[in-house]
């Protein structure tokens, strides 16, 4: 089989912040990469899952929600995969900015009950507000 594209970036390169994947039939991915990889640390899958809801919610409901295909977890667990159509990276930065922002007013989980989620009981919004506000932090420096 052939190596997918995500494999075949040397991981000890990356960096935090907002890197640029790929466009395929249209569709852009967005590397939001919290964490340096390999380096121990790592989101908790609890935040990981909630940090999804927020994001997830708030990119849905922006200005920009009908070019928001998907926005998910890396399974490394050192960030997220953001699927956008038509949004250039002048526009994506002050969108993540306003969304992170708006993540880290939420008082509770959007999505957290039992029938709108498959695992509403792993969630813990203090540790995501915790890696929203860093990772906000990494879009300032930008």
């Amino acid at each position: 089989m052939d190596k997918i594209a995500s494999f075949s970036k040397n991981h000890d390169l990356l960096t935090t912040g907002l890197h640029f994947c790929n466009v395929l039939h249209g569709v852009t991915t967005w590397d939001l990469r919290f964490k340096k990889p390999n380096c121990g640390d790592y989101i908790s899958p609890a935040a990981l899952h909630t940090i999804e809801h927020l994001l997830a919610t708030v990119l849905r409901n922006s200005v920009y929600k009908d070019d928001i295909i998907y926005f998910g977890p890396m399974g490394c667990r050192t960030g997220f995969y953001l699927l956008t159509v038509n949004l250039k990276r002048e526009q994506l930065i002050p969108l993540l900015k306003q969304s992170f922002a708006a993540a880290l007013e939420f008082e509770a989980v959007p999505g957290n009950k039992r029938e709108e989620c498959g695992n509403y009981s792993e969630h813990d919004l203090t540790c995501a507000k915790h890696e929203c506000k860093k990772y906000l932090e990494i879009l300032e420096s930008l």
